[in-house]
């Protein structure tokens, strides 16, 4: 298991410097055509990931599979589908939630089911007004395979037990797929 972990350990680290690289290079392309552009806070937040954690004195190893970690004060991105928007997000630190929110909105429908339920012609109009893809080697990803975003945030920000608090929601402009 020390083995296992020393390499997971090593991978993510690796994607972490990848995910600092990119934002670097997009804070330079940026800065290069608006001089004046500030950036306040950088957002860096992975899923599907392990992480080693304490919660109520048990040392626990934590796999997010489709969820991000949402520590108290933390900033994370909970993307919807193609066209739906995305939500900027700050991590409450709910211990009974393992501090944990949501990737994403989730796919109501397997991949499979989505290619054979839309078309080409759906996978257009649903992502009408965004700059994307709109063929069958990304109908997969159609907005309709997948649960409504603003529902799923509702149920993290809301109830007894938040799990983070809305910053902003943004809309999307352009989806790069496949």
């Amino acid at each position: 298991m020390d083995d296992y972990l020393h390499d997971l350990y090593w991978a993510q680290e690796y994607a972490r410097l990848n995910r600092d690289i990119m934002m670097r290079t997009f804070k330079g392309v940026i800065t290069e055509f608006f001089p004046h552009a500030t950036f306040d806070h950088d957002v860096n937040c992975h899923h599907n990931y392990v992480s080693q954690e304490r919660y109520d004195d048990v040392d626990l190893i934590v796999t997010r599979k489709g969820a991000i970690f949402a520590g108290s004060g933390t900033l994370g991105l909970i993307p919807g589908s193609m066209a739906t928007g995305s939500y900027v997000v700050r991590g409450l630190g709910n211990a009974t939630g393992l501090c944990s929110a949501s990737h994403g909105a989730g796919r109501r429908m397997s991949r499979r089911a989505a290619r054979r339920t839309f078309t080409v012609d759906d996978l257009a109009a649903q992502t009408a007004g965004v700059e994307s893809r709109k063929d069958e080697g990304v109908l997969d990803e159609i907005p309709g395979a997948y649960k409504d975003i603003d529902a799923v945030i509702h149920d993290q920000t809301t109830g007894p037990s938040p799990l983070v608090e809305v910053v902003a929601r943004l809309r999307t402009l352009l989806c790069v797929k496949g």
